[in-house]
């Protein structure tokens, strides 16, 4: 595959017409488009998926149960086909206003110019402090019922309580198991809350959890033990790259955390500047971030067409 490094240098533009930071689903997703519309763009990947700790992607249509690095791999080595991509393996450091565009800052020291920018820099996860759930984390511990339930066949499923948003995963999950809620002093349901998980047969453990241990096991601080199949967990998320905050875009907050506030066509609140996958929405899985990305990079490109030039007023939104 074809890398920004690997070109000559007399073949590598000092400016592109876009830049995707971020090369995940949502980046390649956005990448392509501009790709097809014969845009001369740089994706730059630090390599961190965010799911890059499950053994394999569920509910992506044509990709259910393949392993995400490969889905990223093959989707990579499509785009790099295209002969106006550049690829930048590493993060960007900042990004400004320009009179023409924008100034992506490089981890190097590097100076990248770009018409348009599309963040996809995707979230990280703040775990609950629980001994051995980091490890288990993508593996036998996860925050997605869609992405992961029907794979537990049913069996024995608990529900790691991080405050009183878990009371919805408690509430979806009996369609994927049998549940247990281990409410770990994160709240106390109240009394209509009790009765709406009695009704779906969920089972309560109000005490502490000392930590995780083999498959998906949870140790109680009175040293009782219960063997799950799976467990879930909701995290809190923040945007894993300064530069949407640098850049002046407004954010949203969402129940897990903020996110970049976009519009239909993905454009944020900074004209020019694009954002897509879990760094722009309050929710998210593998196949939102696609359709986010595509529409992401049709509506780059359309800007560039129909739009106004950068550095005229933008409308506010």
């Amino acid at each position: 595959m074809r890398t920004e490094s690997t070109r000559p240098s007399h073949h590598q533009p000092d400016r592109f017409d876009a830049v995707i930071v971020g090369g995940s689903y949502a980046g390649l997703s956005a990448a392509l488009q501009l790709a097809r519309a014969r845009r001369r763009i740089l994706v730059i990947d630090g390599g961190q998926r965010r799911n890059r700790y499950a053994a394999a992607s569920h509910g992506f249509l044509g990709q259910d149960g393949r392993a995400p690095g490969a889905i990223v791999a093959e989707a990579r080595e499509q785009l790099l086909a295209y002969p106006t991509v550049h690829w930048r393996d590493g993060t960007a450091a900042s990004a400004s206003r320009r009179a023409d565009g924008f100034a992506i800052g490089t981890d190097d020291g590097g100076t990248i110019a770009a018409a348009r920018l599309v963040l996809a820099t995707g979230v990280v996860d703040e775990l609950p402090a629980v001994e051995g759930l980091a490890e288990r984390w993508g593996h036998s511990v996860f925050h997605c019922p869609y992405c992961h339930g029907y794979e537990l066949e049913e069996g024995r499923i608990g529900v790691l309580a991080s405050s009183e948003l878990s009371m919805h995963h408690a509430l979806m999950l009996p369609h994927w198991g049998r549940v247990t809620l281990f409410l770990n002093d994160a709240f106390v349901p109240d009394e209509q809350q009790y009765a709406e998980l009695a009704a779906r047969g969920v089972a309560i453990e109000t005490g502490r959890v000392r930590r995780l241990a083999g498959h998906a096991t949870v140790v109680l601080d009175d040293g009782r033990q219960c063997e799950m199949d799976g467990l879930f967990t909701v995290t809190r998320t923040r945007v894993s790259s300064p530069l949407a905050r640098q850049l002046g875009c407004a954010f949203e907050e969402g129940p897990l955390g903020a996110y970049i506030r976009t519009d239909a066509t993905q454009e944020t609140s900074v004209q020019g500047v694009f954002a897509c996958g879990d760094a722009a929405r309050a929710t998210g899985n593998v196949a939102l971030a696609v359709g986010d990305g595509a529409m992401a990079g049709v509506g780059a490109h359309r800007s560039m067409l129909f739009g106004q030039a950068i550095g005229d007023t933008a409308p506010v939104r």
